[in-house]
């Protein structure tokens, strides 16, 4: 029998939070819950949970500065925000601070669920050991999509889950336009503005990570999408 999903719940409502966590334990989650940032914290600690649900708006520590505090040292696990709909602008904060994902509420468990379940999976696979042969070489940087890992020199630049998989879809395409709506339904289910906005964000992040190479660039090609050229 697999062992069960472990996820970390923090939620300020306290209604809400006993609603969600009594409906994934129903479906065979081991869950915890926290009611503000700092319990969320200790409890990320103490857990090590596969999966966190983080709402936004928290007293005490809010959800962003959390995931800032979990990102230091943890790049790999799951982070999805809750969030209410007038948070947009906070949302694209915490996907700067390394979010992978948000649900709006009011939201179904089910949709829930299922992007819990597409995190991880997609989780396991850049967890996947990858032989040398699978490193791809850009300019001169290595590329490990496998290990989240873009090395130069002596020196190791880890990357986020969504990261990772932005540059694999430039690289496998490399000096070809990638475009931008088949990027966007790939990685996030749906070329909306938001999200458009969000892949963005990550895009400035790899031109910086890959900024030591005067040969490689990531090009906007305007209405079209982007373009990685070595």
């Amino acid at each position: 029998m697999s062992q069960p999903i472990r996820l970390l719940l923090v939620e300020d409502e306290e209604i809400l939070a006993g609603v969600v966590a009594e409906t994934l334990e129903m479906k065979g989650f081991e869950v915890v819950k926290a009611f503000n940032g700092v319990q969320g914290l200790e409890l990320y600690r103490r857990f090590r949970p596969d999966v966190c649900v983080i709402d936004v708006m928290m007293p005490k520590k809010d959800g962003i500065t959390l995931v800032q505090e979990i990102r230091i040292t943890d790049t790999q696990t799951p982070l999805i925000f809750l969030t209410a709909k007038g948070e947009i602008q906070d949302v694209l904060k915490g996907f700067r601070a390394g979010a992978d994902d948000y649900i709006k509420k009011p939201f179904s468990m089910e949709e829930l669920i299922l992007r819990i379940h597409a995190l991880l999976k997609r989780t396991m696979v850049m967890q996947e050991p990858s032989p040398v042969a699978g490193h791809l070489r850009l300019g001169e940087y290595v590329f490990d999509h496998n290990r989240l890992e873009l090395h130069h020199g002596s020196g190791v630049q880890r990357l986020s889950q969504r990261e990772a998989d932005i540059l694999k879809m430039l690289a496998d395409n490399l000096n070809n336009i990638t475009p931008r709506k088949d990027m966007l339904l790939d990685l996030w289910g749906d070329d909306s503005f938001f999200n458009a906005r969000n892949m963005d964000v990550y895009i400035t992040r790899l031109r910086k990570y890959l900024r030591f190479d005067n040969n490689i660039q990531i090009i906007n090609v305007r209405a079209r999408g982007y373009k990685l050229v070595v």
